[in-house]
């Protein structure tokens, strides 16, 4: 078992070996999160995503290295984005980060407050509100500022923020120039970080944010608790004979579904 002690200080040993225990999803795994899910919460859990090649992973170690000169703990966990195996997730107490396309929008689902890269001349603004990503974003970051384009990119991004409507105590986000592998624009872009926790704070959002996002952890466990048991024993040889009435067109999907959980009840 994995010294929680170790664990709790950031040992970098059991942190690792805490990381695989999680991976394999096994006994082990629901025994670690039991003794330490009570000390979990803390943190505060910033998102980045957008397209490839706007800086995301510069940005992140500036922010990181900014957070540090400020005694801010920060935990970044990376793993390829291409990866098929893993969806291509980038997890941290601090930070997490997807890969971009479809999925990007599925960061705000796990970060307290999600940060949009964008870059000027790649056509990434008008990308962004096609995509839905504008939508998503707490704070927008105009990388690689130095170049021409910039102004221009900025001008676009706050046109189509004026264009969302917003209730009263609404946050809109802000729209900020970095050029990160500089560290100019870090200050700015942490203070909105900050100001956009304590608007979550201020306005009863930070625990609606958990609670959907527990509910959805949850729904998740239960769904693939539900599906092991159900291609386990007798209960996979019940499945899979509603599966032959299906292909013999004895049944159809929604008959075989509702037959199911009669069953079950």
């Amino acid at each position: 078992m994995i010294a929680i002690d170790a664990l709790r200080a950031g040992e970098p040993r059991a942190m690792a070996r805490a990381i695989s225990t999680v991976e394999r999803g096994d006994a082990d795994t629901r025994a670690l999160i039991g003794a330490i899910f009570r000390f979990t919460g803390n943190a505060h859990v910033i998102g980045i995503t957008g397209s490839p090649g706007t800086g995301k992973s510069t940005l992140v170690n500036a922010l990181a290295k900014y957070f540090r000169k400020l005694n801010s703990r920060v935990g970044i966990l990376a793993v390829d984005p291409t990866s098929p195996f893993t969806g291509g997730a980038l997890l941290g107490d601090r930070v997490r980060m997807l890969g971009a396309g479809q999925s990007e929008v599925d960061i705000v689902k796990h970060a307290h407050t999600t940060i949009v890269v964008q870059a000027p001349g790649m056509g990434d603004d008008i990308q962004a509100n096609k995509a839905g990503i504008l939508e998503i974003a707490d704070v927008i970051v105009v990388n690689k500022a130095d170049r021409d384009e910039a102004n221009a990119t900025m001008a676009v991004l706050e046109m189509n923020l004026n264009l969302k409507p917003r209730t009263e105590n609404e946050w809109r986000a802000p729209v900020l120039k970095t050029i990160a592998i500089k560290a100019d624009g870090i200050a700015q872009v942490v203070e909105a970080v900050n100001n956009h926790r304590a608007h979550l704070l201020a306005h009863q959002q930070w625990q609606a944010r958990a609670r959907a996002r527990w509910r959805a952890e949850l729904q998740a466990v239960l769904e693939r608790e539900f599906l092991a048991r159900m291609y386990s024993g007798m209960q996979a040889k019940k499945f899979d004979a509603l599966v032959e009435k299906i292909a013999a067109r004895e049944l159809d999907v929604y008959a075989a579904a509702e037959q199911w959980t009669e069953n079950q009840t």
